[in-house]
């Protein structure tokens, strides 16, 4: 038969904490007191009255003695009574919201994320608690949204190109189709959609959670300017939109992983061309700033509405139909831009006029990594 194992609570542990406080001073108090007293007293007796002898002597200590042992007892006492009164009282108050505390975790943990522990006023300390613990809710809260929406919109994205590559074995097993490489190259395409998607999701993952193997090292800001736009050149130039650098400041330094930057200006100039309609301009540029350095993709194209700006950073977020699988992409290239950004201890914003007025992102990173030794 397993024993059963008493659970003491913390109010009655508090409780037991404060009793023997009281009554390890009462006895340091009692002690001391049996030790020094009587002889002081018999000190200041004698002073009074003379000479003693040692039957009165002892008389007079006994007595002295027997007052001070009753006397303290007494007071102590009574001192152990009121003082388990009122710990009684603090413990209940300090225990309360810590049960509500407990009770909140246990509704979290279940998946309530709409709960919160309302601040006490029994100390900055429990207060404090309670503002931390609302904190964690809506943050886990946000989270679970977010990963809701992921998995809804991964679903959806997958499943359009998953349903075409069936239409297409389905229409060669039918025989409406032929299966010559036309076809296939048709099958091809939708099937390296497929994997660009799932290539694409797990970057933004592993740079989100901090899972990126980072090569920092020393490189200048025009350098990264002027090589991503020259891997873009040919793209811009078949679609009819110019792509100009301005200031790069090329005296400039910093401490970043070269591939992954050149990721994020990749996703910024391909954004900015996907929605730049032909004739219009894409401009790259670079300034020092107090953290480093801020980098701007500036284009003259669609735009985003205010509404939209805190959102386009999202994975798999379109603003319209402009922004839609058919113009290529996945939806995910700006989330990446951003998981990127901020592993590297910087981030990454978004400006727009409004609808047809252009977009400009603005990428801020520090002039050394975040807290990464370089080669």
């Amino acid at each position: 038969m397993r024993a059963v194992k008493w659970r003491i609570g913390f109010g009655a542990r508090l409780l037991f904490a404060q009793a023997l406080v009281i009554l390890a001073g009462g006895i340091t108090l009692l002690v001391v007191a049996l030790g020094l007293a009587p002889g002081i007293f018999r000190e200041h007796v004698e002073n009074a009255v003379g000479p003693m002898t040692s039957e009165m002597a002892a008389h007079l200590d006994m007595a002295f003695s027997q007052a001070i042992l009753l006397s303290l007892a007494v007071a102590i006492a009574v001192a152990t009574l009121t003082a388990l009164a009122v710990g009684w009282f603090v413990s209940r108050r300090a225990v309360r919201p810590l049960r509500g505390l407990a009770e909140a975790a246990g509704a979290v943990a279940s998946g309530d994320y709409s709960v919160r522990v309302p601040r006490s006023g029994d100390g900055t300390e429990l207060d404090s608690l309670a503002d931390a613990f609302g904190q964690m809710a809506s943050s886990l809260a946000r989270t679970e949204k977010s990963r809701a929406e992921v998995l809804r919109d991964l679903s959806h994205e997958l499943r359009t190109p998953l349903s075409t590559v069936r239409g297409y074995h389905e229409a060669i097993a039918d025989g409406i189709l032929p299966a010559d490489r036309a076809t296939f190259e048709r099958i091809d395409a939708e099937i390296s959609r497929i994997e660009r998607l799932v290539d694409d999701v797990g970057r933004v993952s592993s740079a989100e959670e901090r899972g990126l193997d980072l090569h920092f090292k020393d490189v200048a800001v025009g350098d990264l300017l002027r090589v991503a736009a020259r891997a873009e050149a040919l793209a811009f130039e078949a679609k009819g939109v110019r792509l100009t650098l301005g200031p790069d400041a090329s005296t400039r330094s910093i401490t970043v992983d070269t591939d992954r930057i050149q990721e994020v200006l990749a996703n910024l100039l391909e954004n900015a061309l996907r929605h730049t309609p032909a004739g219009g301009l894409v401009e790259m540029s670079a300034r020092s700033v107090a953290q480093g350095v801020a980098i701007t993709v500036k284009d003259s194209g669609d735009g985003i509405a205010a509404e939209y700006l805190p959102r386009v950073f999202e994975r798999f977020y379109r603003v319209d139909d402009g922004r839609s699988r058919g113009a290529g992409g996945t939806g995910i290239g700006l989330a990446i831009a951003r998981a990127l950004t901020e592993a590297h201890g910087g981030h990454i914003r978004a400006e727009s006029a409004g609808a047809g007025k252009g977009t400009s992102f603005f990428v801020t990173l520090p002039a050394r990594g975040p807290d990464r030794d370089c080669p």
